[in-house]
């Protein structure tokens, strides 16, 4: 396959794949903002949502002042802001356009209509009326594109290519969640580190409120009712989204996939990127979680990040066209 029709294909689902992301991390700091809560622990949530998408000192010279309605028109309809889900969404369609040849209809068609029909629903009052409905509308046309792509496209390529996308891109952004959350929570890292004690399943409520909704942003909540079957502890939250394979958004779910496909799609040139990709995952496969707490949590996820990173610009060596933004 020609390294640029790879590039366009990964980039189509790494941009949908950050849309959807993007919808989620939003919905549940809009769902949280609607609790009762001090004003500082409101736009607490709001900042830590820019810090995840690097985009704090870009929001501040532009808007000053922070207000939910502002966070929430700046990632989403600024096209100023390439991390926007219109960006996103934007992106994602003119890489499709772009490899319209190497694409089935049924996912053209997807990928397309999404892109018309936001901007209808922009143009109307959805984000003032209920912007929940909208990020719902965003995650199910993501779910939409990745299942009409798995339904209908051949496994060759440009399959593997769309996918190594995606999971790169949601092991960037879970890393990220969790790194935010962990540096803004309220309760010291270092007692998390120690067994669990009684008094921590009766932590403040607020706090209790807010690792649900870092759940809920990843659709991990159902799943952590039943593997633990217990009250959420800031523990259990990061070993399920760090360690557990079988949680599909984690970061070791996410670095099966990459390794998988990364064997699949080897070249001669590669070795050096599935070593790192492979050292990555066994790192995660054979981890216990108290020794991440050991490390500390922000320094192990910043070292995820960095790797992540280093893998996505060897990918870009191997296989695609260089480029000097994600």
């Amino acid at each position: 396959m020609l390294s640029r029709t790879a590039d366009h294909l990964f980039w189509m689902a790494r941009y949908t794949e950050r849309a959807e992301n993007t919808a989620r991390m939003l919905d549940v700091n809009y769902q949280t903002s609607l609790l009762p809560q001090a004003v500082d622990e409101a736009e607490q949530g709001w900042w830590a949502m820019l810090d995840i998408s690097e985009l704090t000192q870009v929001y501040d010279e532009k808007y000053g002042l922070l207000s939910r309605d502002d966070v929430i028109d700046f990632m989403v309809r600024d096209m100023t802001n390439p991390s926007s889900i219109m960006s996103c969404l934007r992106s994602a369609r003119e890489n499709a356009r772009a490899v319209r040849g190497s694409l089935t209809t049924e996912v053209w068609e997807t990928i397309n209509t999404t892109w018309l029909e936001v901007q209808k629903l922009i143009s109307g009052n959805i984000l003032r009326d209920d912007p929940s409905q909208f990020f719902e509308w965003v995650k199910f046309r993501s779910h939409l594109s990745r299942g009409v792509q798995f339904g209908t496209m051949l496994k060759d390529e440009a399959f593997h290519f769309m996918r190594l996308g995606t999971f790169l891109e949601r092991a960037d952004n879970t890393a990220r969640i969790l790194d935010v959350k962990f540096r803004s929570a309220s309760t010291p890292l270092r007692a998390l580190s120690q067994a669990e004690a009684p008094a921590e399943a009766q932590d403040r409520q607020a706090d209790f409120y807010q690792w649900v909704a870092v759940l809920r942003s990843v659709s991990g909540f159902e799943v952590y009712r039943k593997v633990y079957r217990d009250v959420v502890t800031p523990r259990r939250v990061a070993e399920l989204l760090i360690l557990r394979a079988d949680m599909p958004r984690s970061l070791a779910a996410s670095m099966e996939e990459v390794v998988g496909i990364l064997q699949l799609v080897a070249n001669a040139q590669s070795g050096e990127t599935l070593r790192q990709a492979g050292k990555l995952h066994a790192d995660l496969r054979f981890a216990r979680i108290d020794d991440i707490f050991g490390v500390g949590m922000h320094a192990y996820l910043t070292d995820f990040l960095e790797r992540i990173g280093t893998l996505g610009n060897g990918i870009s060596e191997d296989f695609l066209v260089p480029l000097a933004f994600s």
